[in-house]
């Protein structure tokens, strides 16, 4: 790979940062969050990808194979953090757990139909989503990560936030509202 399609495709791969930034959030638990650099893991994920066959799937959803990659990625540096042997059903449900933040990501837009332009609308919408997330300030962010795309229920974000109740709701509203914002299109854009 020559060095200007090298940097072609690490602009490319770019667009993608926020969305795995997300994925990799939402997977580790509070202590885990303080020991591993998700940062660090998207980065050796955009890596990777830049050197391996990126370019080669032009016509099909890169998102799968690349949340694999980010899994595998993820899975290695968690290792670290445990003393206990290699454990193969522990690595499944992390990969399988990404697809299913994957998956929330997907219901929260509501886009329905398995048609290939469907899916790389939904695929950009996904990258749309995760970026308008990571815009937010912290604790909004944070209450909508925990409440929509983890599945707890209000009372449950509310003590790991130890705020009450109330100041979860309008935080999920406040963040809620402001990412529609971000996500509607702009007058004059067509509305499919």
């Amino acid at each position: 790979m020559s060095p200007r399609e090298h940097d072609q495709t690490a602009n490319a791969l770019d667009q993608y940062r926020d969305y795995l930034t997300l994925l990799g959030r939402l997977q580790l638990d509070p202590v885990l969050q303080a020991k591993v650099d998700v940062s660090g893991v998207v980065q050796a994920t955009m890596l990777e990808a830049c050197e391996s066959e990126w370019g080669s799937l032009e016509n099909q959803d890169k998102l799968p194979w690349l949340r694999r990659i980010f899994s595998n990625n993820l899975l290695d540096e968690i290792r670290k953090f445990r003393t206990e042997a290699r454990d193969v059903r522990r690595e499944r449900p992390l990969s399988h757990r990404i697809d299913q933040s994957a998956s929330r990501l997907q219901v929260w837009l509501k886009s329905d139909g398995p048609s290939p332009s469907q899916m790389a609308v939904r695929s950009e919408d996904e990258l749309t989503l995760a970026k308008a997330i990571a815009t937010l300030p912290d604790a909004q962010r944070e209450a909508i990560e925990l409440h929509h795309l983890r599945g707890l229920p209000l009372e449950e974000v509310s003590e790991s936030m130890q705020r009450s109740k109330g100041a979860v709701a309008a935080l999920i509203f406040r963040g809620t509202t402001r990412i529609r914002q971000i996500m509607q299109p702009k007058q004059g854009e067509p509305n499919e």
